[in-house]
């Protein structure tokens, strides 16, 4: 498992948001930072908390010109669907092939009751305005990602 190193340049990709549209990474460089966070399914109790939490902080992350890109192995449709029951503002990407999500080291061995399993390793990146990671967090918490990710922001960028 390859972790982009802090300094470099975050691995580029195109994914399909919950309206089927293409985004890529690139086109944010030289105008806004990015979080990119990686969540192992929509609509799930941890990945709700979490994105919700994103969804009520909305307004701080767009003052900081950060855009917040959401990456799970989803479908576009599941996607859409989480968007509308929870007004999520902000893009949700899917990754059904984890490919982008192996490219950033956020796919890897998971315990649960006991089983082991691959699937996606909750893990953020925080990517400047040059396209650099900046930041990478890989102990998040689901209550809490949204003020330590915009407290790491509103100190360091």
């Amino acid at each position: 498992m390859h972790i982009p190193k802090v300094g470099t340049p975050a691995p580029i990709f195109s994914l399909k948001n919950q309206h089927g549209e293409l985004v890529s990474l690139d086109t944010f460089a030289g105008s806004r930072n990015v979080l990119l966070y990686f969540y192992p399914k929509a609509m799930t109790p941890g990945c709700t908390t979490q994105a919700c939490g994103i969804r009520d902080s909305f307004m701080e992350f767009e003052a900081c010109q950060t855009s917040v890109l959401a990456v799970s192995p989803d479908s576009t449709e599941r996607l859409a669907k989480f968007v509308d029951k929870k007004a999520l503002p902000f893009q949700l990407l899917s990754d059904e092939d984890h490919r982008v999500t192996e490219s950033y080291g956020a796919w890897g061995l998971k315990k649960f009751m006991g089983r082991e399993y691959e699937g996606v390793l909750r893990y953020s990146f925080i990517i400047d305005k040059q396209g650099r990671i900046a930041h990478s967090m890989n102990k998040v918490k689901t209550k809490s990602h949204h003020q330590d990710t915009l407290r790491w922001i509103t100190e360091n960028l």
